[in-house]
């Protein structure tokens, strides 16, 4: 398969993935606003210029645009103008506002649970290793394993993607002893059998197999053929586990992101733009298959609620924070000072971007 086409169709997966968890958001906006008769103006898919009506009955506009990163709804009286109209968004109650504004975030969250949960419904997929070196002289020189292949299972195990345990860890842990190796070679699948170095060595800083170069040619996962099956219960229990631990993960790359931010802001982040998401979603699709694309997905969608939540306009936690400001301040902070207040959240965030894709664009350059 050509650059090219890799290059397009990672491209492709990566705004059909933002626009689906963007769309998600904001369809969480829409139905809270229209179960409190809040009026929609319009539910757009991408962002403008427009290049369609899609439906265009009653008071709400459904629209196609031509930027492909995701969706908007447009609420009457969201810039807190309107207030007189019952129906407008600043004529609503605080407790409303902040449901209506929340809702995005509870349909990432609850999208990302539903991902999780159907992977694990259908099974984990399985990971092996693909062999990229044999070293000489050692077990895996010893007991025939050749570059390009993949070792799928140890003693007749398979170790889904996403844990506990992986073919690595296994045979780390399996240091001095003699393992039952299931290697696929091309279409084949070949039974080796092979004895490990000794723990002594491993502790040394050898591979217990002797597979791979260090520094040089690292281990690769590759999806084997294996479903890692779960109960009903079980799988539900990991679905939901799944998208707090991911939620947990992301709450700490914030914090390390601010800090790196903070203490070293000429070096690489913790943290991807854009470009480096789709560089990502790119290297999973082609190496470890779909069904782990679509769990990076659910990642992304517990990290775009997450990022949402945050107290920093105009995200939905900034606005959330400015109407809590509004209550207890009155008529102290005008509708100027809050569309300031947004304007210059919108303008740092962009910055942001610009300086985390930086560093995406010279990582690409590094590895190329």
């Amino acid at each position: 398969m050509t650059e090219l086409i890799r290059t397009v169709v990672t491209i492709f997966l990566f705004f059909g993935i933002l626009g689906v968890l963007v769309v998600i958001h904001e369809l969480g906006h829409f139905i809270v606003a229209k179960l409190f008769r809040v009026r929609v103006l319009e539910f757009g898919i991408g962002f403008p210029p427009r290049a369609r009506v899609l439906r265009d009955v009653g008071e709400t506009v459904y629209t196609l645009n031509w930027l492909p990163i995701g969706g908007f709804v447009k609420l009457e009286g969201e810039d807190g103008e309107d207030a007189d109209d019952p129906r407008s968004f600043s004529a609503q109650g605080l407790t409303r506002k902040i449901l209506i504004l929340v809702a995005g975030v509870v349909m990432n969250v609850a999208l990302a649970a539903a991902i999780f949960t159907g992977i694990a419904l259908t099974g984990d997929p399985a990971i092996g290793v693909y062999v990229p070196y044999v070293e000489p002289g050692s077990p895996a020189e010893a007991a025939g394993i050749r570059v390009g292949d993949v070792i799928e299972r140890v003693d007749g195990q398979a170790y889904g993607a996403f844990g506990p345990g992986s073919v690595l860890g296994v045979l780390h842990d399996s240091a001095g002893r003699t393992v039952a190796l299931t290697v696929r070679r091309s279409d084949e699948i070949v039974a080796i059998t092979a004895t490990l170095r000794t723990p002594q060595e491993v502790s040394a800083g050898k591979g217990a197999l002797g597979v791979g170069k260090l520094g040089t040619l690292p281990l690769e996962p590759r999806s084997t053929p294996d479903r890692i099956q779960y109960p009903v219960a079980v799988a539900l229990g990991l679905g939901l586990d799944r998208t707090a631990s991911a939620m947990r993960l992301i709450v700490d790359g914030v914090g390390q992101l601010a800090t790196a931010i903070v203490t070293n802001p000429t070096e690489p982040p913790p943290a991807s733009g854009p470009i480096g998401i789709a560089t990502q979603i790119g290297d999973i699709f082609w190496t470890l298959g779909p069904i782990v694309t679509l769990y990076l997905a659910g990642i992304l969608s517990a990290n775009l609620a997450v990022v949402n939540i945050l107290p920093f306009p105009p995200l939905d936690g900034g606005r959330i924070l400015i109407l809590i400001l509004k209550r207890l301040a009155g008529s102290r902070l005008s509708l100027r000072m809050e569309r300031l207040t947004y304007v210059v959240g919108f303008a740092v965030l962009l910055l942001f971007l610009v300086w985390v894709t930086g560093f995406d664009i010279a990582r690409g350059l590094a590895g190329g």
